[in-house]
C-alpha cells in the first residue's frame, strides 16, 4: 500500500464526483464516506469526506466548499496502452462542463487536471533517433488529443 494518499479539495459536489469516476474508471471502490452532521460546517447529512480508488491509485477527499480552486499544478497522467484507450478517457472526462487543454490534458467537470498519455508518446518523444524524438515533440506540442498515429509518423518522417 502507498505510503501518500492524494487528498482532493472539492466544492460540495464530492458524493458527485465519486459517483462520476466510478462511471469513468473501470474497477474505481469508493471504501466510504462521512457526513456532516448537526453543528458541523457543512449541511447535515451531506458527504463531508470521501475515500475512493481509481485503477489502484487510494484518494481522500473533502467537500470543503468554494475557498480552494483545483489548477494544471496537479494532473494526473492515465497511461494508455492504446488510440482506443486514449479516445474513451478523452472523450468521458470531458464530456459536460469538462474541458480540453493542450497536449493531451483535460480538465473533467469538477476541475481536476488529468493527463491522458498513450504509450506511444514515450516511445516517441524520446527515442533513440534525436531528429525523430524532435519532430514528435513538436507534432505533441500541436496537439490537443495525442494521437498515436500522427506522433509515430512525426517520428519516422512521414
Amino acid at each position: 500500500m502507498s505510503k501518500i494518499t492524494p487528498s482532493l479539495w472539492f466544492d460540495n459536489n464530492l458524493e458527485q464526483a465519486m459517483e462520476f469516476y466510478a462511471s469513468v474508471f473501470p474497477d474505481t471502490k469508493i471504501h466510504g464516506t462521512t457526513r456532516y452532521t448537526e453543528g458541523g460546517m457543512g449541511e447535515p447529512g451531506t458527504v463531508m469526506t470521501g475515500d475512493f480508488e481509481i485503477l489502484g491509485q487510494r484518494f481522500n477527499a473533502i467537500n470543503g466548499g468554494p475557498h480552494f480552486k483545483f489548477s494544471e499544478a496537479i494532473s494526473f497522467i492515465i497511461d494508455c496502452a492504446d488510440q482506443a484507450e486514449v479516445d474513451y478517457y478523452w472523450d468521458k472526462l470531458t464530456q459536460g462542463e469538462g474541458a480540453e487543454s493542450q497536449c493531451g490534458w483535460v480538465k473533467d467537470k469538477f476541475g481536476v487536471s488529468w493527463q491522458i498519455v498513450p504509450k506511444a508518446l514515450y516511445r516517441t518523444v524520446t527515442g533513440k533517433d534525436p531528429e525523430g524524438a524532435m519532430r514528435a515533440t513538436q507534432a505533441m506540442l500541436k496537439m490537443k488529443k495525442l494521437i498515436v498515429a500522427d506522433l509515430e509518423a512525426a517520428y519516422e518522417g512521414r
